[in-house]
């Protein structure tokens, strides 16, 4: 099942190419269009780390406490020895 992050990962290097393709095809010179389709790119990151960050509703970060290993009551990698 595909979700927004998803898409963010394929948004990226799309908008990098796409963005830049799209400017040298419009007669830009590869210098001032390479720095456009980065922008564009920074901007899909931008918005998906700041705008629709990955946090659950208690303000606390999905990422780490979603991981597979990952329990409460664990010895938290550490050895027995």
């Amino acid at each position: 099942m595909t979700g927004y992050y998803d898409y963010v990962l394929g948004l990226i290097p799309a908008a990098l190419i796409g963005v830049t393709a799209l400017l040298r095809l419009a007669g830009l010179s590869l210098t001032l269009a390479m720095p456009a389709g980065a922008a564009a790119a920074a901007a899909v990151m931008a918005h998906a780390v700041f705008v629709r960050a990955p946090v659950s509703d208690d303000g606390s970060a999905v990422a780490g406490s979603s991981r597979p290993g990952r329990s409460e009551g664990g010895s938290g990698g550490r050895s027995s020895a």
